[in-house]
């Protein structure tokens, strides 16, 4: 697939290409980037969406310093040697390489990942390379043991040479022209004076420009410059080979050309991160309906543009109307840009947008006259849409600007209304500007078309670029015209020739755009109002959470202070129990200890549920439970699921489907048994025979049950009940453990099936 060249420049593309390419860090990621196309494939745009994604929030590509190296492979795939800088290049480029999918290996969100597969794996090459040649690109001495022996005897046979003529200078110091060695043809030699070289013993090697000097080389070094002569050219035969060993080892690699296109993949991608960070894009959502729907899109080409909402679906074709300049055609080029980026895997300039993949955009836009095919702006016009008519279809865009212009008005309305009830029975999406009136009509009247228009403020003559959905638009002519001062009877005259028709209509419009001012007040006005009430709802909120607050403070410092009240009705306890050991003082002591042990136990406050307040149901409530029309106690509460007791069987409950049992309020202490009397006028008893022991650890409920045991021995209070619940059973077997070493205990056994059963153990006191 491939969309139409001139749709494409109508629509302003090779400039969003040209900025992806002004971002791109390497030649490979320009040249990608300026040859970026549209695809018509969903799954391919969601990829390349997905990697933009990556590269924005997981990986930072950094490409710079990677160079195109696919001409220095070609020619070492010819088997032509490279210099060592082009060597040093190929290496430093795809160790960059490597490191870009090492740093992708590490952040990448996955998508990238899929991506850098395509980088292979030129260690060896690179490793080589690097230890055979400097920074310079030179071969280094120990690249070889062939060429670092060589070196090592080139240069002490230069140091000698150098020695053997600087030894001659003075014996030869009245014929030379100056007293120095020089190297001439790679030949150490002495400048001698052209009019006294005969009187020199040598070989002469070359001559100044000026013919004034001869060098001569002195028989005297001729054996050693030969040998010198030697070892360089065996040096740089040397130097040739291992050139031509690397060249090789370049064009053996068979991954580099994958991944030389791997870097300029991902260096189009990091292009497209950068484009969208740099213009404010947002991630487009696939539609698959064929529906259209953006929301803040503007165009991102323009400089502070106005967003604008744009919607197709039920409504099929826009019919765009209103005066010139008024930012009709950049409307319709928004919507084409976002279309072509989004699928060439770009964000697009919209707050949010959902678009379908269609198969291409058709486009009707600008004035374009042929001279030399002899067309006119009209004659161009019928021709673009004779190509969107072929070709319009559910799967396409079309984008029309200024449809029925360059001719006749009533025949270039005609000729519009046809073309858009075509596109309409192809079941064509797109948007189309006209400044025909009778379109206007047309599209109130036509199901799939709407009329739509662009702002424009009369008492300042500039548009105002916002889209009004659902309005025809006003051409203003006669109103701009009497701004711009034309005379009066010139305008009256013009409202005469419009005709009553034309009249009404603009009044129509005018009324619309009154009564739609009207309501925009109105909304303004609502949205006001909510938003003084959500503030005040805020106030509220933040007034009652800190009561809340408050009150919990409160009940925590009521807590505290109740706790440290228990603690010392507790320490009395245990004081009042040492004492008990006096067998005279054990009546009068035991019945102060149970008395203060049930005012400290009414005084500790209840644990503090904030997460549960107003929810009176707790592990021992009484609950009925309608579903079996019985009354049961709760053993567990997990959630809203509770497990109750009902007789010998144990069921789990909905919360919302028991109702707490009220229990009535007990107005005497009950008492169990005749009233003892000690020493004369000792208080009734207020022994309670029941002792809860659930929840506790070991420890302390063995301690209870014997603080129990004891007081109700010296109170002759029997039986005692034990609730100590069934759980595991381990508790309960600890427990009579303890019953069966305590000598003041007669006896015990489990309580009757409908009373607790195994949960409760009732315990005789010996008397």
């Amino acid at each position: 697939m491939s969309f139409d060249a001139r749709a494409l420049s109508a629509l302003d593309f090779p400039r969003v290409l040209d900025a992806l390419a002004e971002r791109s860090a390497t030649s490979l990621g320009v040249e990608r980037a300026r040859g970026l196309r549209p695809s018509d494939d969903p799954e391919r745009i969601a990829r390349e969406l997905d990697e933009v994604e990556d590269a924005l929030f997981g990986v930072s590509l950094s490409l710079g310093g990677i160079q195109d190296i696919r001409e220095l492979h070609a020619r070492a795939a010819e088997g032509r040697v490279l210099s060592g800088s082009e060597l040093l290049s190929a290496a430093y480029s795809l160790d960059g390489a490597m490191t870009v999918k090492r740093a992708i290996g590490v952040n990448s969100r996955g998508p990238l990942r899929e991506v850098a597969v395509g980088l292979g794996d030129h260690s060896e090459l690179v490793r080589r390379v690097l230890s055979a040649l400097d920074r310079d690109g030179a071969v280094r001495d120990d690249s070889s043991p062939r060429l670092r022996d060589l070196r090592k005897r080139i240069e002490p046979l230069r140091g000698r040479i150098r020695e053997r003529l600087t030894a001659t200078l003075e014996k030869w110091s009245d014929v030379l022209q100056e007293h120095i060695v020089t190297i001439r043809r790679d030949r150490y030699v002495l400048p001698v004076q052209a009019s006294r070289v005969g009187q020199v013993q040598g070989i002469i090697v070359d001559a100044s420009a000026t013919g004034q000097t001869y060098f001569v080389e002195p028989a005297a070094v001729t054996q050693l410059n030969n040998e010198l002569t030697r070892l360089i050219l065996d040096e740089e035969a040397e130097v040739r080979r291992i050139l031509t060993e690397l060249s090789g080892l370049l064009a053996g690699d068979a991954d580099v050309p994958m991944t030389l296109f791997t870097i300029g993949e991902l260096d189009l991608i990091a292009s497209k991160a950068r484009l969208a960070r740099d213009w404010r894009l947002n991630r487009p959502e696939l539609s698959v309906d064929g529906t259209y729907d953006l929301r803040e899109v503007r165009h991102p080409l323009i400089e502070s543009p106005v967003a604008n909402d744009l919607a197709l679906g039920d409504t099929k074709l826009l019919l765009i109307t209103g005066p010139n300049m008024g930012g009709k055609t950049a409307t319709i080029k928004t919507l084409g840009l976002a279309v072509l980026m989004h699928q060439c895997g770009l964000y697009v300039a919209a707050a949010s947008a959902k678009l379908p993949v269609v198969r291409d955009v058709l486009v009707d836009i600008g004035d374009e006259q042929s001279i030399e095919a002899s067309l006119s702006t009209f004659a161009s016009h019928l021709k673009h849409l004779r190509y969107v008519l072929r070709h319009a279809a559910p799967d396409t865009l079309v984008l029309v600007d200024e449809l029925g212009s360059g001719t006749d008005p009533n025949e270039g309305a005609a000729l519009a209304q046809s073309l858009i009830e075509t596109l309409l029975a192809q079941d064509a999406r797109g948007v189309i500007t006209s400044h025909l009136s009778p379109l206007k009509l047309f599209a109130l009247e036509t199901p799939g078309l709407k009329n739509a228009s662009m702002g424009f403020d009369v008492d300042t003559l500039a548009p105002t670029y916002v889209l009004q959905v659902g309005q025809p638009g006003r051409s203003f002519a006669l109103a701009i015209a009497q701004r711009m001062g034309l005379p009066a009877d010139v305008l009256r005259r013009a409202e005469d020739l419009l005709g009553p028709d034309a009249g009404l209509m603009e009044r129509m419009l005018e009324g619309l755009e009154r009564e739609r001012e009207d309501l925009r007040a109105q909304l303004e006005g609502t949205a006001a109002a909510r938003r003084d009430a959500e503030a005040e709802l805020g106030r509220v909120r933040q007034e009652r959470e800190t009561l809340e607050l408050r009150r919990n403070e409160m009940l925590a410092e009521a807590s505290q202070k109740a706790e440290s009240l228990y603690a010392d009705a507790i320490e009395r306890v245990r004081t009042l129990r040492a004492r008990a050991q006096e067998d005279s003082a054990r009546p009068r002591v035991m019945q102060e200890l149970r008395e203060l042990r049930v005012s400290a136990q009414k005084a500790r406050p209840a644990p503090i549920v904030r997460e549960e307040r107003g929810d009176p149901i707790r592990v021992g409530s009484r609950v009925d439970v309608p579903a079996y029309n019985a009354t049961g106690q709760v053993l567990e509460l997990r959630g809203d699921d509770l497990v109750v007791q009902l007789g010998v069987m144990k069921v789990g409950v909905k919360r919302r489907d028991v109702r707490l049992k009220q229990e009535p309020k007990v107005t005497a202490p009950r008492t169990r048994g005749p009233r003892t009397a000690f020493a004369g006028a000792v208080a009734a008893s207020t022994f309670q025979n029941e002792l809860q022991l659930r929840g506790m650890g070991v420890e302390e409920a063995v301690e209870e049950l014997r603080t129990a045991v004891l007081e109700a021995h010296a109170l002759k209070e029997s039986p005692l009940r034990v609730v100590h619940g069934k759980g595991q059973g381990v508790l309960r077997r600890l427990l009579r453990e303890y019953l069966k070493s305590d000598k003041k205990v007669e006896s015990f056994h489990d309580a009757e099936a409908n009373q607790g059963g195994h949960g409760v153990t009732i315990v005789n006191i010996r008397r």
